[in-house]
């Protein structure tokens, strides 16, 4: 067998047996490496997380940064793998220089997404924690990671969107604002008491601790619709307190209009007939 080894490859045993532990060698450390590794890659990305969030750094940029850095190191670790597998990492980069052009082509759209995480952080639209809508999507962001954000709706969905459509797109963001409006349309039927019940909602408005006094507060006639008479009703409140504001009105509306004589209304048709002699 060794004759044929050295006949064919010029190879003896001692040579092939050389050759098998550096290879075996080699793998083992290579994959150390990459276990190890990536292993670290983590670590740092949660150690990255712990000391940004203990300096009241935005959340948003928290996210992004480690993510990044954990990125970073992964690219590192895999280099160094097939650097140590012996594949000579100069030709593989002309390779991808060569390549560049398709390459670019072919993740135009991660990089569009890189792009818009940086500038999502940069302009700060939106923060974590922020009540937002994106591209018709209405939830609370809780990551901005490199290349996506992470919405969760209030009917706690996961929402994942790409930053580049993101960042240029049209971006609602509820909770930005210290202060909103809430707006209100409250009908009666006709024949009822129009200035009474214009009374009894500036009552409402006013004994309602959470709207702001200091703020314009309109309460007018809106519409003469086909059905009823509609009154526009319109308060500034925290931006936390919308919600609970809102549905407490309409409950008090309702529980108390009837009893102060006031109708609510429903379409209706009348219809006449005539009978003929």
């Amino acid at each position: 067998m060794e004759k044929i080894l050295k006949d064919l490859f010029g190879l003896s045993f001692t040579d092939v047996n050389q050759f098998l532990v550096k290879m075996g060698t080699q793998l083992v450390i290579a994959i150390l490496i990459l276990v190890i590794g990536f292993w670290f890659a983590k670590m740092v990305s949660k150690g990255i997380k712990k000391i940004l969030r203990k300096s009241s750094i935005d959340e948003g940029l928290v996210t992004f940064l480690s993510s990044l850095l954990s990125m970073i190191i992964k690219v590192l670790v895999l280099v160094t793998s097939f650097t140590e597998l012996g594949i000579e990492m100069t030709s593989f980069v002309a390779l991808l220089g060569a390549a560049g052009l398709a390459i670019g082509m072919a993740f135009s759209g991660t990089l569009s997404n890189f792009a818009g995480g940086v500038m999502i952080l940069v302009l700060k639209p939106f923060k974590v924690n922020d009540l937002i809508m994106i591209q018709g999507e209405l939830g609370v962001v809780k990551e901005i990671q490199i290349f996506n954000t992470y919405l969760h709706t209030p009917d706690n969905k996961v929402i994942i969107l790409p930053n580049g459509p993101v960042a240029n797109g049209n971006i609602i963001n509820y909770t930005k604002a210290d202060k909103r409006r809430v707006d209100w349309t409250f009908s009666i039927a006709y024949g009822d008491d129009l200035k009474k019940a214009k009374e009894l909602l500036e009552h409402y408005v006013k004994s309602e601790s959470r709207i702001l006094k200091e703020e314009d507060i309109l309460i007018a006639l809106g519409a003469l619709a086909e059905s009823s008479v509609d009154l526009v009703v319109r308060a500034w409140v925290k931006t936390d307190d919308y919600w609970p504001v809102f549905y407490a009105l309409n409950e008090r509306v309702y529980n108390e209009f009837e009893k102060e004589g006031l109708h609510f209304p429903f379409p209706q048709m009348d219809v006449h007939l005539e009978q003929k002699k």
